[in-house]
């Protein structure tokens, strides 16, 4: 999918599965939503790998007036 980081070869988008959570929808609605085999272990790597990538990232700070 042109580079964009995907779930175990379902072709589904981590960014599409973090967005779902964002939007308030639960695990279980997440995994109802999108097709088989898709698993709680998807909804788990795909938050884990939203995490890790915010975290490799410095954000300098703006001084405050």
């Amino acid at each position: 999918m042109g580079g964009v980081p995907c779930i175990r070869g379902l072709r589904i988008p981590v960014a599409t599965v973090v967005n779902m959570i964002a939007e308030g929808m639960t695990p279980g609605e997440v995994i109802a939503e999108l097709p088989p085999p898709f698993e709680l272990e998807d909804v788990t790597a795909s938050l884990r790998f939203a995490a890790d990538t915010v975290s490799d990232r410095e954000i300098p700070l703006q001084p405050t007036a």
